[in-house]
């Protein structure tokens, strides 16, 4: 059978249509190894057309669909045809498990790794697909993602950098080479679905220098945390109350700032006293007690009708982002009603109030959801630690208490580490 043409499948559909009799239309020869085929079947209104790969492998006939006619064009059919499934049949491949071979852009690169972090629940993954959005448009789109050079990813965070942002074009370049990583690796792992195969040789953001990681050491001393809950008791500005509140949970609980601020009403079990996240950043389930005074204060707050406790005050639908509390407590540090802290610095400076307390490191560990990496807990150890857990908040929230009943003494603030 010769070459197939338009003429010959508009006649062959009518032929159908009358005949009711399915009918299929091979493109060229191919007996014995593979070719295009066009299967027409009748319908009680239409005649379905498909494009398919065919092949005969062992014995039998295999065959795989390409697409719809005349949506896909017999040209398109071809072309399809010829890159994704002749080399395979050539090498005596099965067509079941031929893919789009076209090399993937850099579209098709930073979309398919930031639907991997979806699909792995990863929080980051919008903060990551903002940034990447920016780098694509910058690089262009529609370039193959293996023809990215080094040097275009300097340019791309040298004016990051030189705006006076090392910490975003940082971050910007983690974006870049974690999107390159997961690509290279993605080529031979079973269990992605991403249509496009990258054909990556060399990851262009791997020899760019880091930023220097700078390693917090500020943390509020006893004064100081009493000054700063008086502030956040009665502020001397208005604010959005929500973010009052956050605050104060975060200094009495010692947790992540964006697992509480996005803390929701389901979240929170007012009868056992215990705040139960399903995942966290380091994709673990961590449910902790909270100390008495903390459990009060989030019993007083009525969760807007989108179950947040803390909603945005731009967007209620939407919970307080980690960003906003952020630059609303640097905005307070620099008219010096408050110490000079950031949110991060509350984390630190619940582990160490409550290590003077008397809290076990161990027990301040798993309060906080620190990774153990040794292999007994990593591995064996199963237990909640719950009644530790809470042994170890109460005597936090006693110590607490007595240090909110001193008078704070007024002091000039300490320049952030």
């Amino acid at each position: 059978m010769g070459s197939l043409t338009d003429g010959a499948i508009r006649r062959s559909i009518k032929d159908v249509e009358l005949t009711g009799k399915q009918k299929s239309l091979a493109d060229g020869e191919g007996r014995g190894v593979g070719r295009l085929v066009l299967v027409l079947r009748p319908m009680p209104k239409r005649v379905l057309a498909e494009w398919m790969a065919q092949q005969w492998r062992d014995g039998k006939r295999i065959k795989a669909k390409l697409g719809d006619y005349p949506s896909m064009s017999l040209a398109a059919a071809r072309e399809v045809f010829k890159r994704d499934f002749a080399d395979a049949i050539q090498k005596g491949r099965s067509i079941k498990i031929a893919t789009d071979a076209r090399p993937g852009t850099v579209a098709d690169l930073f979309e398919a790794y930031v639907a991997s972090l979806k699909e792995a629940g990863k929080p980051s993954w919008k903060e990551t697909e903002k940034g990447l959005n920016k780098v694509a448009d910058t690089l262009g789109r529609n370039r193959l993602a293996r023809e990215i050079e080094p040097d275009e990813v300097t340019e791309v965070l040298r004016p990051i950098f030189e705006r006076g942002a090392p910490a975003m074009a940082d971050h910007v370049r983690c974006y870049i080479r974690a999107a390159y990583s997961w690509g290279m690796k993605s080529e031979h792992d079973y269990r992605n679905t991403s249509p496009r195969r990258f054909r990556l040789v060399y990851n262009p953001a791997a020899g760019i220098p880091t930023e220097p990681k700078v390693v917090g050491s500020r943390w509020l001393d006893e004064d100081e945390f009493v000054q700063l809950w008086r502030w956040l008791e009665c502020p001397d500005v208005p604010v959005h109350p929500p973010y009052l509140r956050a605050v104060q949970i975060l200094m009495l609980t010692g947790q992540r700032v964006e697992e509480i601020a996005r803390l929701h009403k389901d979240q929170w079990d007012s009868r056992e006293r215990i705040l139960d996240w399903s995942k966290t950043k380091n994709s673990k389930p961590h449910a902790v007690p909270v100390p008495s005074l903390a459990a009060e204060l989030l019993d007083s707050i009525r969760p807007n009708e989108h179950g947040w406790f803390f909603p945005s005050a731009k967007d209620p639908s939407k919970p307080v982002s980690h960003g906003t509390l952020y630059a609303f407590m640097w905005r307070q540090r620099d008219r010096g009603v408050i110490p000079v802290v950031t949110n991060r610095d509350l984390r630190r400076t619940w582990k160490t109030l409550s290590g003077k307390a008397g809290v076990p490191k161990e027990i301040r560990d798993r309060i906080q959801n620190h990774a153990l990496q040794d292999v007994s807990s990593k591995s064996y150890d199963r237990w909640n630690y719950m009644p530790e857990k809470r042994a170890g908040m109460a005597r936090w929230d006693k110590f607490a208490r007595a240090m909110l009943a001193k008078k704070p003494v007024r002091r000039p603030a300490k320049q952030a580490a």
